[in-house]
This record gives structure tokens, C-alpha cells and sequence, in this order.
């Protein structure tokens, strides 16, 4: 899946993420505490490095996790970093694309993305691919930086005792943040996402419960998906170059 670019996802690249999930062929271990193992790796198409965790979460069950990834009302509960998610619409049945806005610590500004989401459920297996496109209705906003996500997965198996999460994230945060700084964040950050999926999932039957609309779950239910909005192609299409310019330069005013 390449950056800017609107494609429904194929076999092939939910395999690519599998390979990348499974085989740590020029992955270097960086951190391995806590049941948590962090890879990173350099490649070729992107000065920040891709960054790669596994864990096992203990009576936690696949399905559980699946709609913690998936569901934007419990996100607004356990993501403290998220200040906007809104859903653009539908491609198709598994197919979406999304606004996302993070807050930044300070003096760095605030990110924001688009983003094409693709899954597959295969029972004991369950993928999720992102990636950033664009969106002719959603050019940069003043005080957020557009970022790229050139690739983030996840990969959900079922286990005897809960389930293994597989996750990749190559993310350029544009602006002027070196990227060794970025690097070496990252890889601190990615433990910690792994400590709130797993408190999220923990606490995710309960609250699903309390709402008044628990089977909404368009995510498993395709039938569902159209109550939302549909998504041409054709209005996928990048902002203008001086006005992204202007909005995503730099860090600082």
C-alpha cells in the first residue's frame, strides 16, 4: 500500500503484513521487558525507521481486541492522544477512510492524517492495514502538521490462553523533527501502546455493554456499513501544494 494512494487492500498485502509480523530478517531487537519485544528496522523508502512489536495479552480474547482497534466511540475512552476521529466513509464493506487528529507534547505541533483502513477476519486470525491518503475535504488545518503513514498493521491471532498481537508502524511526522529523535520516541513509545491496548481490551466488554447500541459493530457486520457515507475515488485527491506547504512546514511558529 503506497502513501496517497487508494486501493482496496488484496491477499497480497495482508500477507506482506504477515511476512513483516512473522519474519525478523533484518530487524534489529531493541527492547524485550515485560512480554513486549520491540523491532526496528531501516529501509529504503523512508528516513524514519519501521518500528515492530509483539506481545501476548493473557485472557484477553482475540475477538475483544478486534473491536478495540475498530471501535471510534471507545477510542475517545482509551486513546489520551486522540483530539479529533472522524469516519470520511466507506470504499467497501472492509475498506474505510477516516480523519485522525493526535496532540503533540509542547513546543511540537499537533499531527494530524487521512486514512485508508483495510481489515480481514479470518476467525482465528484478524488483520488491520492503514495507510495515509487524501481528501479533498479535509486539506491541513492551522496549528496541525498532515502526517504520512506509510504503513500500520496489526495482526490478531487466537491463542489458548488469550491472543497475540503482531504490530508495524512506519510513520513520517513531516515538519522539521530530526529523525533520530523520531526513531528513538517511537521506540520508547511503542511498549506503552501495547500497556493501554491491553487495559483498553480489559475493560472494553463492560463498557460495550453500558451503550445503548452494543451489536453496532460495522466492522463485523457489513450490512451496517451502509448507514454510512460512501466514498468516491475520485474525491481522494491531494490539497493544494502552497496551502499544505504553509500549514505542515515546521514545528514552531
Amino acid at each position: 500500500m503506497e502513501p496517497g494512494v487508494v486501493k482496496i487492500a488484496e491477499d497480497s498485502d495482508f500477507d506482506m503484513l504477515k511476512l513483516l509480523v512473522d519474519d525478523h530478517t533484518n530487524w534489529k531487537l531493541e527492547y524485550d521487558q515485560g512480554g513486549a519485544k520491540v523491532w526496528t528496522k531501516s529501509t529504503s523508502n523512508c528516513s524514519f525507521k519501521m518500528v515492530k512489536v509483539q506481545t501476548v495479552f493473557q485472557n484477553v480474547n482475540a475477538n475483544t481486541l478486534f473491536d478495540v482497534l475498530h471501535d471510534p466511540d471507545y477510542r475517545k475512552e482509551w486513546d489520551e492522544h486522540m483530539q479529533a476521529s472522524i469516519e470520511i466513509g466507506y470504499l467497501n464493506p472492509n475498506n474505510d477512510v477516516g480523519y485522525y487528529a493526535l496532540s503533540c507534547p509542547t513546543p511540537v505541533k499537533n499531527r494530524d492524517f487521512i486514512l485508508q483502513r483495510s481489515w480481514l477476519d479470518m476467525g482465528n486470525e484478524k488483520l488491520i492495514l492503514n495507510h495515509s491518503v487524501d481528501h479533498k475535504d479535509y486539506a491541513p488545518r492551522k496549528g496541525y502538521i498532515r502526517a504520512i503513514s506509510h504503513l500500520t498493521g496489526f495482526v490478531i491471532r487466537t491463542l489458548d490462553e488469550g491472543c497475540f498481537l503482531g504490530y508495524i508502524s512506519q510513520t513520517d511526522p513531516k515538519g522539521k523533527l530530526p529523525p533520530w529523535l523520531v526513531n528513538k520516541i517511537t521506540q520508547k513509545f511503542a511498549p506503552k501502546v501495547v500497556k493501554q491496548l491491553r487495559k483498553a481490551a480489559e475493560g472494553y466488554e463492560s463498557w460495550k455493554v453500558q451503550q445503548r447500541n452494543p451489536m453496532f459493530k460495522p466492522w463485523i457486520y457489513p450490512e451496517l456499513t451502509l448507514l454510512s457515507p460512501r466514498v468516491n475515488i475520485s474525491d481522494c485527491v491531494a490539497v493544494d501544494a502552497a496551502v499544505r506547504a504553509t500549514e505542515c512546514d515546521a514545528d514552531s511558529d
